[in-house]
């Protein structure tokens, strides 16, 4: 599906099969110079062919074409590698760009669920069904680093680089002033929430996360695109409602520790989840796998303001109230 949003603008939504996303949006700016495609997609077969049917019915030449990706997750830059020509110029951040090249497998990953409480006979499944595991991309093409405040500039628009770490740590929205539009990625999503998580004891993602909203909070904005789901026509009213949402969750950790102390993955268990699942037990690996990562991001913030302290019992970290 190819539907113009703004004069020269266009959405091409790529299937996400099996995902609850249900699909990504990938937005075009159509030039006869030069276009910019933001964000492909899964590496896939059925996202290349809805991609390439969306730039067919454009008019697009990959040749005269740049790439802006924002961010490193496999449903937004995994296509690349099909999409890519000798003249691309594909536009990223550096901090996901550096994570990128120290990647050595997600052995780190896995070795810290395990410490978390996420047992050992499901964190190989986990694993395999990640999507980054299984869609990534073929190969790296080079990259051109774009930091906050660089500005590309496509037809009629001029973008400015917005960097918002959280749901991942060089995350980065385009924002145009002129047009009062901002291209959100995965920061700000209407019906369900940007995943959160955390996979390590150095960093505090949450917080980065509320300071990135409390970052595009002001700006003058008539329309979000996300990268998901629906287009967003009051920014602030979402960014208050998602706010609201971590507050809760925040809360909802800390119920659950006042009955006892518990490893992150018992606490994930007992939160709340958005699934047509009956039980934790009947969960999909997978998520499980982001509810672990994201109940993580929720103890490390309340372990940074003192209010919740760990303990290691039986190679296993445990978190409990703080007295």
């Amino acid at each position: 599906m190819c539907e113009e949003v703004l004069p020269n603008l266009f959405r091409i939504k790529i299937p996400l099969p099996d995902s609850p996303l249900k699909y990504l949006n990938s937005y075009i700016i159509k030039d006869p110079e030069r276009s910019l495609i933001i964000d492909t997609g899964l590496n896939r077969q059925e996202c290349l062919e809805a991609m390439q049917m969306g730039l067919d019915t454009l008019g697009i030449d990959l040749s005269k074409s740049d790439i802006f990706i924002t961010h490193l997750h496999a449903d937004h830059f995994g296509l690349v590698s099909k999409l890519v020509t000798d003249s691309t110029n594909i536009f990223f951040n550096r901090p996901d760009k550096e994570l990128m090249e120290s990647w050595e497998g997600f052995e780190a990953m896995v070795d810290y669920a395990g410490q978390n409480g996420f047992p050992e006979n499901e964190l190989k499944a986990a694993i395999d069904k990640h999507p980054g595991a299984k869609y990534g991309s073929d190969w790296i093409p080079e990259l051109k680093v774009l930091d906050d405040g660089d500005v590309i500039d496509v037809g009629i628009y001029n973008f400015k680089c917005v960097a918002t770490p959280g749901h991942t740590m060089g995350h980065t929205c385009l924002y145009e002033q002129n047009k009062k539009i901002l291209v959100a990625g995965d920061h700000i999503l209407i019906d369900i929430t940007p995943n959160i998580q955390c996979w390590s004891d150095t960093e505090n993602r949450l917080k980065h996360y509320l300071a990135s909203l409390d970052k595009v909070y002001d700006l003058k904005v008539d329309l979000v695109l996300p990268g998901h789901r629906r287009l967003i026509d009051n920014h602030r009213a979402r960014i208050e409602e998602l706010k609201e949402h971590h507050m809760q969750r925040l809360d909802e950790v800390l119920a659950i520790l006042s009955k006892d102390s518990m490893s992150a993955f018992q606490i994930a268990s007992r939160m709340t989840w958005d699934i047509d699942c009956e039980s934790w037990d009947l969960f999909p690996v997978a998520q499980k796998w982001f509810a672990t990562g994201e109940a993580i991001s929720h103890i490390r913030y309340l372990e940074d303001e003192g209010r919740v302290v760990r303990k290691t019992v039986d190679q296993t970290i445990k978190f409990a109230l703080s007295t």
